[in-house]
């Protein structure tokens, strides 16, 4: 009865760890803009398009890369087929703006929304800043990635 259940559990682990491998995986991502005035553009950017990794990747031997040999352009292609949803900045002349930072979250929580009904899960999300930091600091993102998992079909 013990080799029993044991083999029970066994398959059915590896049932389970077979089934968590057959997903797919999406990154959204959220670019917002901190420079000052309204200036900068900020965006919901989602790839559309299908990547074939294999081509756009070498195997490295020792210090010999081939890297070279792969086309900046075959990679910039990958990006062509996206989707852009339009966002506010955060800064307009008077400053820090509220009321943009409550749009941005407004559409955001309706893209994720919009994710989710298309059977998608959040998986997590990371986010920085990059900024020069400096005296007269003119530039500025606040990025977010939204990494989407589901089920393959």
């Amino acid at each position: 009865m013990k080799k029993l259940i044991l083999s029970a559990g066994i398959v059915f682990s590896l049932l389970a760890s077979e089934v968590k491998a057959q997903q797919e995986y999406k990154i959204v991502t959220v670019i917002e803009s901190i420079v000052p005035m309204g200036m900068g553009r900020s965006r919901i950017v989602e790839n559309s398009g299908k990547v074939n990794i294999d081509d756009l990747t070498n195997q490295r031997d020792g210090n010999k890369s081939k890297q070279g040999e792969v086309d900046r352009e075959e990679v910039k292609e990958a990006g062509e087929n996206m989707k852009e949803t339009k966002l506010v900045n955060f800064f307009n002349l008077g400053g820090i703006n509220f009321g943009n930072i409550a749009s941005n979250d407004a559409v955001i929580a309706a893209k994720m929304n919009d994710m989710i009904k298309q059977g998608w899960s959040v998986a997590y999300i990371t986010s920085g800043v990059e900024s020069n930091a400096g005296k007269d600091d003119g530039q500025g993102i606040f990025i977010t990635r939204i990494f989407f998992v589901r089920p393959t079909k």
